[in-house]
């Protein structure tokens, strides 16, 4: 017992605070009259202690629930003692152990902050705008540095992907997650060697928005074909709206509008019809032509190397409708074109750029050159500036 402790008395009625002691035994208590009463030791007992006058070693919380030994009481206050029983009474009614229902007792500061704000909003920007973009870690050695990988959501919307990789006719996950709106986020870190699998990506995109109404946006699911030559040339790399440094940015959304899927989708195939006529229509010349064709071979120096892209986006327009040997094809005509172009300009060098993909093409290039053109040479192109996908050919 201590000088300020609430205490009633056990032989009647009232209560009050303990004022002081009289010898051993005797107890003055301080009733709410303010009238000190003597009273024996063992006829009161403490239902409420403050000892913010006393001075303690701080123990621990096993030794301060522990029963003093000198003066045979508990050192926790009958009205936590109360408290705690009628908690461990709630919990064994509910079927939880008492364990399982002590409180947090952490100070609030500590915890961690879960509050995120609400993103900003632009004004005119509620249709999906969202790009891909790598960001050379150094711009000044292009054939040895990485690449960041991010993907832009230039929307007020949330955007979750999914980001799919194939091989084949089977498709593998690589990345999925939620782009915050107005933000980009950093997906990966490539090198060199991982460019051929970043070759045909395909993004499958779901657009909304969490605290408000919105105008409702379909699934998107756009496939991309990426050019690993361009990681090699430093006019692939431009400045843009989204980074301090030039990058190679590329739109998947524009507008609500899946960009033009480069590689054909399968159901595409399956609808189409197609024909030698549809194929002959695709690479229809125009109707308005110069009537006189410009000797290009006059013109040129013969030093200069003739690059000629051989993918399909840079022969065609659109591949809507063609199969893969259709646009083979294409492809293997534009060889032959060219060929025959400079059959008489010895010493011109020719850079067929084929991508690595599959290998199809290439293998088809060779084979043509082994059994039309014997009397050129040919060879991989410079991997520092087309990467695994060129074949240059020297006409002799």
């Amino acid at each position: 017992m201590n000088i300020g402790d609430k205490v009633r008395f056990l032989n009647t009625t009232g209560g009050g605070r303990i004022a002081g002691f009289q010898g051993k035994d005797l107890v003055l208590v301080c009733d709410d009259d303010g009238f000190e009463i003597p009273t024996l030791r063992s006829e009161i007992v403490v239902i409420e202690t403050d000892n913010y006058n006393l001075v303690r070693k701080p123990v621990p919380s096993k030794e301060r629930a522990s029963t003093s030994e000198s003066d045979g009481l508990s050192q926790t206050s009958i009205k936590a003692a109360l408290a705690a029983h009628a908690a461990a009474a709630n919990t064994a009614d509910s079927g939880f152990s008492t364990e399982d229902s002590v409180g947090d007792d952490s100070e609030p500061a500590d915890k961690d902050i879960t509050f995120q704000p609400r993103p900003l909003e632009r004004r005119g920007a509620d249709q999906v705008n969202f790009y891909i973009g790598f960001l050379p870690v150094d711009s000044r050695s292009l054939s040895q540095t990485e690449f960041e990988v991010y993907l832009i959501n230039d929307s007020n919307l949330y955007v979750r992907f999914l980001l799919l990789t194939q091989e084949g006719e089977q498709y593998s996950l690589r990345h999925e997650g939620l782009v915050l709106p107005n933000q980009k986020l950093l997906l990966d870190t490539i090198g060199h060697s991982d460019l051929p699998q970043w070759e045909r990506l395909t993004f499958q995109l779901l657009a909304y928005k969490t605290d408000k109404p919105f105008a409702l946006k379909s699934p998107m699911n756009i496939t991309l074909r990426v050019d690993g030559t361009k990681f090699y040339k430093l006019h692939s790399f431009a400045p843009s709206d989204f980074f301090n440094d030039p990058a190679l940015v590329r739109p998947l959304v524009s507008e609500d509008r899946p960009a033009q899927s480069v590689s054909i989708a399968a159901e595409t195939v399956e609808e189409a019809l197609i024909t030698p006529e549809v194929v002959r229509q695709a690479v229809e010349r125009p109707k308005q032509q110069p009537a006189r064709q410009t000797d290009r071979s006059a013109v040129m120096d013969k030093n200069a190397i003739v690059e000629v892209d051989l993918h399909a986006t840079a022969l065609l327009d659109s591949t809507r409708g063609l199969t893969p040997t259709d646009i083979l094809t294409m492809q293997i005509k534009a060889f032959h074109d060219t060929m025959r172009q400079y059959a008489k300009d010895k010493g011109r060098r020719i850079v067929f750029i084929h991508g690595k993909g599959e290998g199809v093409l290439r293998a088809t290039l060779l084979k043509e050159l082994k059994n039309h053109y014997r009397h050129c040479t040919h060879q991989d192109a410079s991997f520092r500036e087309y990467g695994f996908g060129a074949t240059m050919v020297t006409v002799r």
